[in-house]
């Protein structure tokens, strides 16, 4: 008869004696049996030291090793007690214990009733520790603060200014710098109080020296606390950061080194860096939301004043009119003409062209952009196509506005960073206008496209969306500059773009006939079982999680993966994304494959119930899904990316038996019978393929052409 599913076999140890092989009920474990049992607890053996709570002791696995030790009661009572001891040896030890003890939430909550916070952040103000001992006490205040017991909003400005000076410091110990990087970061993201307490103290400018190191995980943190800075800042001070942040990125050495990181965020896997850089080119694409949620007055002298130097510019300043009294109205009709030879549509008034928002006032600064900086092309354009008469004329002034509305839409001007993103552009790293030479580069490829269609203006709209075609296929490739960008596009002309769509139609087309049909059918279960075959290596291999917390920072990793023989789950935390594969025997966590019950998604999955700002994203929404198991065991994830997750579920539908219904599986399905077939169908190139099979001829009269061998 099997043990009962509440009863595990495991090691328990404690002081002075050998550990001992002890069956424990996960429903009553054996602390509770021991006289004065509340000063007493079980906690894990490995390097977390989590204790055992009411909460989750039914996740003790068969195998674990345990260690009988005080409670976190007790424990937390010694530790507030050891950090004001006297001895600097004793303190320092104490501190070290702390910062361990700190991740665990059961202590936690102990060392906080105690007031521990309040004592750190007093420690920390009275400025007598340093080294070692200031590094232990921030990493234990930042572990505490990590589990969103106490509010932000409680710490003093001295607190805060002895923070920042640690920040400011650029000879600071690396520890300390890192631990005090990741709290303001924190404070700026968790309160409004403390952003503007925090922008006193420090600005973007002052932190750019520590991106100049030679540490990877200080410029981590550096260009998150700049992210932080901006994406809260008030309304009222958002411009001013605007500036302040665009003359940095403006800096070309800034550029270097965060083109540096862009190079090392490529090659790494699961790197933090990546997200950072993801949300860095997010924000300063936002700094245009301003002047693209800007409408033109038509009555501003200024603005006006942009559209006659793009008038200028483009036909050479003709020779102005005499000032007579008939000049006048020569000189509007002249405007006129050169108005409606630069595209607009309002030729009278072409500031009305800009009212429309978006793309606003961004717009006409892309347009100047490009008649100052691209002057030759630019003229070759206007000039070229006003001189034609043949109604095949593109429109410069209508096309930049419709240009620079596509480019918003697809770089997603406006739109808040996600928090699992690390889907970034490296070439936009490249140069200290890149939306603009992005710009330059789109309309040049227009105009282009616009003659390789031979359109007319009843074709603007089919003309724009094959210029979305063209830039989205290249941006797909991730050009790591602006000028691989352009070489990219010129491989995507219309005529290869007519060729791309004409293969994807005819995939689909050819592959409608009966007999195709049921080939395919007859083929698709072998597919199906090479996909099922290649997800499930994929878990075997296994994939390193993100953990999110409360500080939007995603530096705390865990990793799962199958066993090879498709029976048991392993898994457990790691201190740093991995660069490779992780072995079975460092993953603490089991979970038995039969133990299973459901897979559950999106807004189903216990973590995305939970009150907190995770639930209000959609994109961490469409990442998250969970392993259901025993009454009401959980393991939740967030895969880093849509490939991951649908691996991932897929898997784990395939462990349950159950059908892979992602979008992945689709597309490999689709491309892989598409192989298949047209392998199949190699000798009958050519050959027109029946829709019905061929009729059955009648018998013959007799069969005295048969030869009889006898």
């Amino acid at each position: 008869m099997p043990p009962p599913a509440d009863i595990v076999k495991v090691a328990i140890e404690w002081p002075g004696a050998f550990p001992k092989l002890m069956e424990i009920d996960q429903v009553s474990a054996c602390v509770w049996s021991l006289a004065n049992h509340d000063q007493y607890a079980l906690q894990h053996a490995d390097s977390s030291n989590f204790y055992i709570t009411e909460k989750n002791r039914n996740e003790i696995k068969n195998g674990a090793i345990l260690r009988l030790t005080t409670s976190p009661a007790q424990n937390a009572q010694q530790l507030h007690e050891r950090i004001q001891s006297s001895s600097m040896d004793a303190k320092l030890e104490a501190l070290k214990d702390l910062a361990n003890y700190s991740r665990d939430v059961t202590f936690a909550q102990e060392f906080i009733n105690l007031d521990g916070i309040s004592l750190l952040t007093q420690m920390v103000e009275s400025g007598t520790d340093f080294g070692d001992m200031l590094s232990f006490t921030l990493t234990a205040f930042v572990e505490l603060m990590d589990h969103g017991i106490v509010s932000w909003d409680t710490f003093s400005v001295a607190f805060i200014k002895k923070i920042a000076s640690y920040v400011n410091k650029f000879a600071s110990d690396i520890s300390i710098l890192q631990r005090s990087l990741a709290i303001l970061e924190s404070m700026v993201l968790n309160s409004h109080d403390l952003y503007q307490k925090v922008a006193q103290e420090i600005t973007i400018g002052q932190l750019i020296p520590h991106l100049q190191g030679t540490d990877q995980e200080i410029q981590t943190y550096t260009i998150a606390v700049i992210n932080a800075l901006f994406l809260k800042a008030p309304d009222d001070k958002r411009q001013v950061s605007c500036w302040e942040m665009a003359n940095i990125l403006a800096q070309k050495q800034l550029r270097l080194i965060i083109l540096t990181h862009v190079i090392r965020a490529q090659r790494a896997i699961n790197n933090e860096m990546a997200h950072q850089l993801y949300v860095l080119q997010v924000l300063t694409f936002n700094l245009l939301e301003d002047r693209m949620m800007t409408k033109m007055d038509p009555q501003d002298q200024a603005q006006r004043d942009i559209i006659f130097e793009l008038r200028r510019i483009a036909f050479d300043a003709e020779s102005e009119p005499n000032n007579s009294s008939g000049s006048i109205e020569k000189r509007k009709s002249m405007y006129t003409r050169d108005y409606k030879k630069l595209g607009f549509i309002n030729h009278v008034n072409p500031a009305m062209d800009f009212t429309q928002t978006p793309p606003g006032m961004l717009a006409l600064d892309n347009m100047l952009y490009f008649a100052k900086h691209h002057q030759d092309a630019y003229i070759r354009i206007v000039l070229e196509n006003s001189s034609r008469e043949d109604k095949h004329e593109c429109p410069f002034g209508r096309s930049s506005i419709e240009l620079t509305k596509m480019l918003c839409e697809i770089l997603k001007v406006g739109e808040l960073p996600s928090e699992t993103c690390n889907d970034f552009h490296p070439m936009f790293f490249t140069h200290d206008r890149s939306f603009e030479e992005f710009f330059c580069i789109c309309i040049q490829l227009l105009n282009k496209t616009w003659k390789e269609m031979r359109a007319t203006s009843e074709d603007f709209n089919k003309v724009m969306q094959v210029v979305k075609e063209q830039i989205m296929r290249a941006l797909t490739t991730k050009p790591s500059s602006l000028d691989q960008f352009k070489s990219k596009l010129q491989n995507l002309s219309y005529t290869e773009i007519l060729k791309i769509r004409q293969s994807e139609r005819m995939n689909q087309e050819d592959f409608q006939s009966r007999p195709i049909l049921e080939l395919k059918e007859k083929i698709q279960p072998e597919i199906l079982e090479l996909i099922k075959q290649q997800r499930l290596n994929r878990l075997v291999e296994g994939t390193c999680f993100r953990k999110l917390n409360s500080r939007r920072r995603q530096d705390k990793f865990w990793y799962c993966r199958l066993s090879p023989n498709h029976k048991v789950l392993h898994y457990g935390d790691l201190e740093e994304s991995p660069q490779g594969e992780v072995p079975h025997d460092s993953l603490q966590d089991k979970l038995p494959v039969a133990d299973i019950k459901a897979v559950v998604t999106g807004k189903d999955c216990p973590h995305m119930k939970e009150k907190g700002a995770l639930k209000q994203n959609k994109e961490v929404l469409e990442l998250a899904f969970s392993i259901l198991y025993d009454s009401s065991g959980q393991l939740n994830f967030i895969a880093p990316d849509k490939h991951e997750y649908c691996v991932w579920t897929d898997g784990l539908n395939a462990l349950l038996g159950k059908d892979m219904l992602s979008d992945l599986t689709r597309n490999d399905l689709d491309t892989l019978l598409s192989m298949e077939i047209k392998l199949r169908l190699l000798d009958l190139e050519n050959i027109q393929i029946p829709d019905a099979p061929p009729p059955i001829p009648k018998e013959p009269s007799n069969y005295d052409f048969v030869y009889d061998c006898n």
